[in-house]
């Protein structure tokens, strides 16, 4: 019995070392599988950075827009240059700054104001925000803000936003539309 038994167990042994381990067909088929997904995950990952990036000139553009309309209520002109807004990252006694991807060019006078953002890299949109100060149908004294967005990337601004004829509030002309 005993003889059975030692038998039985190195059987089982030899079967244990069978089972373990991958064949390499086995291997193959798993690093094709993540080829193939890596294939398809991966454009959308890089196109990631660039939208970060772009993320930066929406986000300053926007602070611009409200800064101009407090500075705007405060003032009875919008700002010419970015030292009299006071915005923290982005500074200078003059219209124009830049930042490590875009550069900011700003315009105001007592009814509107005008900032672009040039790409500075040809894989990055081009922005441009507007603020116009005008007069309701109730002659009441409103301010309007719009963003715009070019529609490709360059390195070039978007067009710069224009005020509707009807309500003086400004709105994207072709080539770009508007970014909330």
């Amino acid at each position: 019995m005993k003889l059975e038994l030692k038998a039985k167990f190195l059987q089982h042994l030899n079967q244990k070392k069978q089972d373990e381990g991958f064949t390499l067909i086995e291997l193959l088929v798993v690093i094709i599988i993540i080829g193939i997904l890596a294939a398809v995950a991966l454009p959308n990952f890089l196109s990631q950075g660039a939208k970060a990036k772009q993320v930066e000139a929406k986000q300053n553009l926007a602070l611009i827009n409200r800064t101009q309309t407090n500075y705007r209520t405060q003032n009875s002109q919008f700002a010419s240059n970015f030292d009299a807004l006071a915005v923290g990252s982005l500074k200078g006694s003059t219209a124009t700054t830049s930042t490590t991807n875009y550069s900011y060019s700003l315009t105001g006078t007592t009814d509107s104001a005008t900032i672009s953002a040039q790409a500075l890299d040809t894989s990055l949109k081009g922005y441009s925000g507007a603020s116009y100060q005008y007069n309701s149908n109730a002659s009441e004294s409103l301010i309007s803000s719009v963003i715009c967005e070019a529609n490709a990337p360059g390195t070039g601004s978007a067009p710069a936003a224009v005020p509707s004829a009807q309500t003086g509030s400004p709105s994207c002309p072709p080539g770009s539309k508007a970014v909330s």
